[in-house]
Parts: structure tokens; C-alpha cells; sequence
């Protein structure tokens, strides 16, 4: 028996109609149909985005979740779990396009391991006009190599997975942390014992440009590092000797390192 899932996208004002029309299809036209998609629509948008929200919500399996106000992805996906209908869940963002046979080969390894929680896999990087491969990146695979994966960096690729409703519920669901909810939640869920794994496979094409690196600097960006890594200590997943490594060798790269140096960094030794 085919097992039934949700699919959450969340939706801004600064999205990009076109993107999110391509991101759609790519839910709707897998080898698996989602059972119910939900579009968080964080705050109000354009008329370019409510049209192909009008349009697609004549799909049975697509309803539309607004919210009065901008809130931000974390809160908005926080809000939006609980009201999914099914145990599993898939995430996915409005501007990246899902392979075709995603979610046919997450859902075989839910059916095969009833014990995973977790099931991510690996992206594409695209140029964010052209489409054009930029590079991979590429996560572990085994759930052994991803809790020692997280000690130092994300152990998923947040475009490509599907969770179980109950392992984030009971982990607290998305909370607050500027531009790491993911993370964060991750680190959670871990911390309680649930089985991860992500696929070998490519699951998505997500699409990137040069000022997502430049949001990966300074100072500031940083100090939100360092708080993260803070919970990490208190959930007993980090030593102290990794704790002050770990801190040493972002205060270089995030702090120390020219931006021209970090896109470098993150292209050839990240990817």
C-alpha cells in the first residue's frame, strides 16, 4: 500500500512568480503524487503570486495556508506541521525544483525502515537564472555519519527532506533561530533518538547565487554560530574540545576571510 504524505512549501512577498510555478510542477508531476500539498503563505504577495496560487489551488490535493502577517520560514512552518494531515511530511521551497522521482524514493525507505524519522538526500546547485549545474553538495548518508556530520556542519540538505510529523512534534517543532531553524531543529531531533538517513540520490535542484555567501559572513553572523553551537553543548552532542574547534575555525572563515576567499572556501573545499 502506498503510503500517503504532506508536502509543505512556504510562500513570500519577495518570492519569484516564475520560480515558484516551476517548484510546483516539480511537486505536482513526481512519479508519486504528494496526498495533500500546503503552501504557507507568509504575509501578503503581488498579484503575480496570488495568480498561480488561484490557479493551482484547483488541484484537490493543494490547499492554501495564509498568514495575516510575515513571520518568517521557522515560524511559518511551525504554525503550518500540525495542520498536516499525514505523518510524513516533505519539505520544499518555493524557488528550487524537485527531481522527478523524489518522494517515489523516500517513501521506499520509509516502507523499508520503519524505524527512520529522517530521509534527506543529496541537491544540485544551479545557477539561479540559466539553471546552468554550478555544484553538489553532498551530505552522509548513514545515520551514524550524520550525527558526527552535525557536530560541524548541516547534516541535511533542508530542500530535500521528508519527516516524520511525530519526531519533530515531540522534538518541539521548528523554534526561533535567525537563519538556522533547520539546523536547530536537527540538532533536536537527534538529541532524541531518531533514526536519519539521507539517500545517495539527487533530489532537488536548488538554486544559488554569489550573496548567499556574503550572508554567510561577519561577525554578527558569527555570534549566531556561536549560539547555535551553544545549544549543541547543552544537548551533550558537542565536547568541549570540539565545541572551541569548531568556533576557532568559523571565527577565520565567517569572520577573517575575505568574502571573495569564502566563495571559494564554500565552492571548492564545501562542495
Amino acid at each position: 500500500m502506498q503510503l500517503k504524505f504532506s508536502v509543505l512549501l512556504n510562500v513570500h512577498a519577495k518570492d519569484n512568480p516564475v520560480w515558484l510555478k516551476q517548484s510546483l510542477d516539480s511537486i505536482l508531476n513526481n512519479t508519486i503524487c504528494p496526498t495533500e500539498v500546503i503552501i504557507v503563505v507568509d504575509g501578503s504577495v503581488n498579484k503575480d503570486i496570488q495568480n498561480i496560487l488561484d490557479q493551482v489551488i484547483k488541484n484537490k490535493v493543494v490547499s492554501v495556508l495564509a498568514l495575516p502577517a510575515n513571520i518568517g520560514r521557522g515560524a511559518a512552518l511551525a504554525v503550518a506541521v500540525p495542520k498536516c494531515k499525514y505523518d510524513l511530511i516533505a519539505l520544499m521551497d518555493a524557488d528550487d525544483i524537485s527531481r522527478k522521482e523524489r518522494f517515489e524514493k523516500q517513501l521506499s525507505s520509509f516502507a523499508s525502515d520503519p524505524d527512520l524519522s529522517v530521509v534527506g538526500g543529496q541537491i544540485q546547485e544551479v545557477d539561479a537564472i540559466t539553471l546552468k549545474p554550478c555544484s553538489k553538495r553532498i551530505v552522509p548518508l548513514t545515520h551514524k555519519e550524520i550525527c558526527k556530520y552535525l557536530k560541524t556542519r548541516m547534516p541535511f540538505n533542508n530542500v530535500s527532506v521528508m519527516f516524520k510529523k511525530e519526531a519533530i512534534l515531540q522534538a518541539g517543532n521548528y523554534k526561533p533561530f535567525v537563519m538556522m531553524e533547520d539546523y536547530y531543529m536537527w540538532m533536536r531531533v537527534i538529541a532524541k533518538g531518531y533514526k536519519t538517513a539521507n539517500l545517495p540520490d539527487i533530489l532537488a535542484d536548488v538554486r544559488v547565487n554569489k550573496d548567499l555567501y556574503k550572508r554567510r559572513g561577519g561577525f554578527k553572523y558569527f555570534c549566531m554560530n556561536k549560539q547555535l553551537f551553544d545549544e549543541m553543548r547543552k544537548l551533550g552532542l558537542l565536547s568541549l574540545k570540539d565545541y572551541y574547534y569548531i568556533l576557532f575555525v568559523r571565527f577565520i572563515v565567517q569572520v577573517l576571510m575575505p568574502n571573495w576567499c569564502r566563495i571559494l572556501f564554500y565552492e571548492k573545499v564545501l562542495r
